[in-house]
């Protein structure tokens, strides 16, 4: 599934069709697509994974799920879900995602502050959401849309081994410390994962994420196929990341 690094790459290569007029809609989606034609798109814009444009009175989501993926001015064999076409030639095609129309103004159905690409992410808020729910496992808070926006399979694995957390330690159990490092770098991942991404080297800088071995203490890596409420993949070292445990309850 495309992380939220992704989205805003797509958002910046899919710049130059701020304020142009969809000429031409086409594509296999379910959902009443022929209402852009003729449309000018008002700006584009991302939360999380979802890639966004504004229309007036309406906009459009775009959700690339597990399989989606997008070409700009070219295309794939695949009929496409939206293809938007666009004076001189130029097109923006999605394959195998979601699409579906919102028809309430954005800023009143996102939280920018919970994108942790967004110049808005606000890490305390991040603090609070995460002090009320004590007992998710830090690999599902990290996953969680309404806290982390953007942070997707890759990332988790990879931040939990950054800050030397075993995936299955409840937020509650974390020391003020350990929840910052948490917080913190759940963002500067993304980044990192960002400029990664668009220099083509993302895969040579994984350190745990489909990995057999810990690149830090040699130790084989555990695998967890289903771990957690979202039931995603964990790959983490069992020596280095530490496993937080609830403090013994003493009442009675």
């Amino acid at each position: 599934m495309p992380e939220g690094p992704t989205i805003v790459i797509l958002k910046e290569e899919a710049a130059a069709f701020d304020g142009r007029v969809v000429e031409c809609v086409a594509g296999n989606s379910t959902q009443d697509i022929q209402r852009m034609r003729g449309r000018r798109i008002r700006a584009i814009r991302s939360w999380g994974k979802h890639f966004l444009l504004e229309f007036s009175g309406f906009s459009l989501r775009v959700h690339l799920m597990l399989y989606g993926s997008y070409r700009i001015n070219e295309r794939r064999e695949a009929a496409p879900r939206l293809s938007l076409r666009f004076a001189g030639g130029d097109e923006l095609n999605f394959y195998a995602c979601s699409v579906k129309f919102i028809e309430t103004p954005l800023d009143e159905v996102y939280d920018w502050s919970a994108d942790v690409m967004n110049p808005h992410w606000d890490p305390k808020s991040a603090r609070a959401k995460l002090k009320q729910m004590p007992q998710a496992l830090a690999a599902d808070a990290l996953l969680d849309q309404n806290v982390f926006s953007g942070v997707g399979n890759i990332i988790k694995n990879e931040v939990l081994h950054r800050i030397r957390l075993h995936p299955e330690s409840p937020v509650g159990a974390l020391p003020p410390r350990k929840l910052g490092e948490l917080i913190a770098q759940a963002r500067d991942y993304s980044f990192d994962f960002y400029r990664w991404k668009k220099a083509y080297e993302l895969k040579r800088h994984l350190q745990v994420h489909t990995k057999t071995h810990c690149p830090r203490d040699g130790a084989r890596l555990s695998f967890r196929k289903h771990l957690g409420r979202y039931k995603r993949r964990a790959f983490f070292c069992p020596l280095c990341q530490r496993l937080y445990a609830p403090a013994a309850d003493t009442a009675g």
